[in-house]
């Protein structure tokens, strides 16, 4: 797929982190020049062993962490838009996020529409219907007065997903969004991302559950900083991507008109 039909693309992307003056060890190379198209319309999964570089490509590709090379979104310089525009575009759903514990949860929600506010002016209708729909979706609307501190973290994870769904932009990049949540609500997830992407809408995660990822249309499979394979869920060389990156530790296999990640004895 070519750079021009995607809605993210990469090319010779690094990212390299930490500093000598910092810490006495030497910066660390965590992405070495990853060339990837996310196709429009669909959803990519990425996954890989832990030290890949996942979380730091969804960082690189949300503008979180400096880089080198080139990304671009909708075909223009990921770097070169206002962030405002950016954020009207990609909506960010982080891991392990804190937030302020004694915000109310509709305020969390809300602020996924501050791209979409004037600097002087308050949420408007179409602001408050947003975050109406998106906490309905994400089944947390019973209680949008309640502070975010109060909640589990199963709570709390389905008002930051509402949050970024409130945004709604065009692109949703997750990293580990379905963590906290019992299965109930992380096949709710998967029914949402299907939703978005139905709609037009392009959705990148990164999933640690095998399983939950091979339930997107594309993978990207990452090790030491490498994007060591892009292809089809469904594409037994995704498959033996995944078992080799893993060192053959799990096995992919048709289940129940699915394909199950499961781990070999």
């Amino acid at each position: 797929m070519t750079a021009a039909a995607s809605v993210l693309s990469t090319r010779a992307l690094r990212v390299t982190l930490g500093s000598r003056r910092a810490s006495g060890a030497p910066p660390r190379e965590v992405l070495r020049g990853i060339d990837l198209d996310v196709p429009a319309g669909k959803w990519l999964s990425i996954v890989g062993p832990n030290g890949a570089g996942k979380t730091t490509l969804l960082k690189a590709l949300a503008q979180l962490v400096p880089y080198s090379g080139s990304i671009a979104l909708l075909g223009r310089d990921a770097a070169a838009w206002l962030h405002r525009e950016r954020a009207q575009k990609l909506a960010w759903l982080g891991q392990n996020e804190a937030g302020a514990q004694d915000l109310l949860a509709r305020d969390v929600v809300m602020l996924g529409r501050l791209p979409h506010q004037s600097w002087m002016g308050g949420p408007s209708a179409a602001d408050h219907a947003a975050v109406d729909a998106a906490m309905h979706e994400t089944q947390c609307i019973d209680w949008q007065h309640r502070p975010l501190g109060e909640l589990s973290g199963g709570e709390r994870q389905r008002v930051l997903l509402a949050r970024a769904l409130a945004v709604q932009a065009p692109l949703l990049v997750m990293d580990e969004p379905v963590a906290n949540l019992d299965p109930p609500h992380q096949a709710d997830w998967l029914r949402i991302v299907r939703g978005h992407v139905a709609r037009g809408g392009t959705a990148i995660s990164v999933l640690h559950e095998i399983t939950m990822a091979l339930h997107a249309d594309e993978m990207a499979v990452m090790d030491a900083g490498l994007v060591v394979h892009h292809g089809a869920c469904a594409d037994p060389r995704t498959h033996r991507a995944v078992e080799s990156v893993f060192a053959s530790r799990i096995a992919i296999h048709a289940l129940a008109g699915q394909w199950v990640a499961l781990p070999k004895s």
